[in-house]
Formats: structure tokens, C-alpha cells, sequence
């Protein structure tokens, strides 16, 4: 995989470019004098799984194939024996077509799932939750000190939501190393492109750390956890059902990360707390990845 940017640690990285600029009245100017703010794109993209249309989301356009395999996998539609064949993206259409080996049908089903809290087209209940049964989290350790340094690092990343706002960072880690960094207008498509990168190299989920800039609903967790990664860390908040499915499955909930604090909710298990406080910054208030900048 190529690298973008200067983030030369990453295997794949935002591309701030990808924004397009408009123009803005600014409310701080009396004189009404316009600027110019970076305005993120969002276009459909239609999923069919071996002919048959699955969902419409909403999305950036980057990483087409990798959000449709991530968006099936997570959904529960495609087995972790079924052969993938095929995967055929069309850009003038918007479509992305995944063939497998095996046979689907899932539009009546479809049709009877709850929708979940996710941004764009949502998350959709019923076999995930079936998914989650019996399933057991590989237990690893967590240095404090490898936490720090990854929102550090992250936090400076050039990315979409530091060029634009209005957008979701998800990064893959391991220790303090952080590895794929995929952004989209929903969390949940961000997770969904970064389960599809791993499906398609291969990518083991036991020693990973999945960190978002997104609260930590219930289907981030559900996500995370058949994903099979055992640690989820956000720089934001959390739902009462998050923690709760966290805390069934035995996934480490890592929320608010700032600075030098986090809050942990489930899990503290994982942790090693080997950090030396005094050593570490504290995130100041008007941090610069809190959206467009004129």
C-alpha cells in the first residue's frame, strides 16, 4: 500500500485534498466579508452482495471495495468460510458489486432490522447481535504510555476532520504504532473500510487497538468486538448500551481520551499503567482537530 502525506507510519492515510472549497460569510467579520472554509463531499454508494442490492450509504468515496467488504462482514452477510471472488467497483454507477462462492438473501431480512444511532446509513441489528454469542476477545495488554502516544501522534495526523470537520476518523494500532487511518461522514463507514482492509490483507485482530474520534454507541462496539479487537479508545463520548454490550463481551472501552485523561469503562483489566503523568502533555483547549479552518 502506498503512504499519503508525511504520515509516513501508515500503511494508508487521510488525504486532506479531497475536500472541496467553498466560500462562507464569516460571523466574526461586522463587515460581512466572505472566506473561504473546506466543505467535505459526500456521495451514495450502492452495495450489491452477489447480484443483489444491500444498502445505499452515504460516503467521502474513498476505499470503495474495503467499506462494501467491511460493511458485509460486520453485517453478519458474509461467513468467515465463504470464498470472496470478486470485487467490482463501478464509479461511474457508484456501485461496488462482492461475489462470493455462496448464495444470498437478505432483502426480507433487511427490511425487519432496527436501525442503530450511526451517521449516513446507519447499522442495522439482528445478525450482528447473533454474532456476538459465545464470542471470546483475545486478552492483551494495554500500556497507558503506548495510549498517550497514539492520540498524540493521531492528533496531528493531516486528515479530512483536521482540513474540513464534519467528518470521523477510525485508526487501526498496534502498541503505540498506528497503522490505517480511514475517514468518512459516518463512524461506522470509517470501521466498516478498516474491516474491509483487514479481510482483503489478511490483518489479525489480536493484538490491535481500534481508536475513533466518535462517541462509542452500541454498534462501534458490536463492530470492534466481531471484528475481534479487543481494545476500542475514543476522544469522545459513550452510550449507556456501549458500555453495557462492552462490558458483556469483555471488550476494554476506552472514552475521553484528552490529554492525560480517559475515562475507562469496561475492561481495566487490559490496562498497564506504566506512564509517567508528568511526561505527558496536556491537549489544550482550543485543540486544532475540532473542525474547518478558515
Amino acid at each position: 500500500m502506498s503512504t499519503t502525506n508525511d504520515t509516513s507510519d501508515y500503511l494508508i492515510a487521510p488525504d486532506p485534498a479531497a475536500p472541496r472549497l467553498t466560500r462562507a460569510v464569516d460571523g466574526t467579520d461586522h463587515e460581512g466579508n466572505p472566506s473561504h472554509i473546506s466543505v467535505v463531499e459526500e456521495r451514495p454508494l450502492t452495495i450489491f452482495l452477489n447480484g443483489q442490492e444491500i444498502v445505499t450509504a452515504m460516503t467521502i468515496g474513498d476505499y470503495p471495495e474495503y467499506l462494501a467488504l467491511g460493511f458485509l462482514r460486520n453485517q453478519g452477510m458474509l461467513r468467515e468460510d465463504e470464498a470472496i471472488l470478486r470485487v467490482d467497483y463501478d464509479e461511474e454507477l457508484e456501485t461496488v458489486v462482492v461475489r462470493t462462492d455462496g448464495q444470498t438473501s437478505y432483502e426480507e431480512k433487511l427490511k425487519k432490522k432496527t436501525r442503530t444511532s450511526g451517521c449516513a446509513v446507519g447499522t442495522v441489528f439482528g445478525d450482528m447481535m447473533e454474532g456476538l454469542e459465545g464470542k471470546t476477545l483475545p486478552d492483551m495488554q494495554v500500556r497507558t504510555s503506548d495510549l498517550y502516544a497514539l492520540a498524540a501522534r493521531i492528533n496531528r495526523t493531516p486528515s479530512l476532520y483536521l482540513e474540513a470537520g464534519a467528518i470521523h476518523g477510525t485508526v487501526l494500532c498496534q502498541g503505540a504504532k498506528p497503522l490505517v487511518y480511514m475517514e468518512d461522514v459516518g463512524r461506522h463507514n470509517a470501521v466498516d473500510k478498516i474491516a474491509g482492509w483487514m479481510l482483503s490483507e489478511g490483518v489479525g485482530a489480536d493484538d490491535k487497538l481500534l481508536y475513533t474520534t466518535g462517541r462509542l454507541t452500541s454498534e462501534m462496539v458490536i463492530k470492534t468486538a466481531l471484528m475481534g479487537i479487543p481494545v476500542l479508545a475514543s476522544r469522545s463520548g459513550f452510550t449507556a448500551w456501549g458500555v453495557e454490550i462492552a462490558r458483556d463481551v469483555g471488550l476494554t472501552l476506552i472514552g475521553r481520551m484528552r490529554g492525560k485523561r480517559f475515562v475507562c469503562l469496561s475492561g481495566e483489566q487490559r490496562l498497564l499503567r506504566d506512564a509517567d503523568l508528568e511526561k505527558v502533555a496536556d491537549e489544550p483547549r482550543k485543540s486544532g482537530r475540532k473542525g474547518a479552518r478558515t
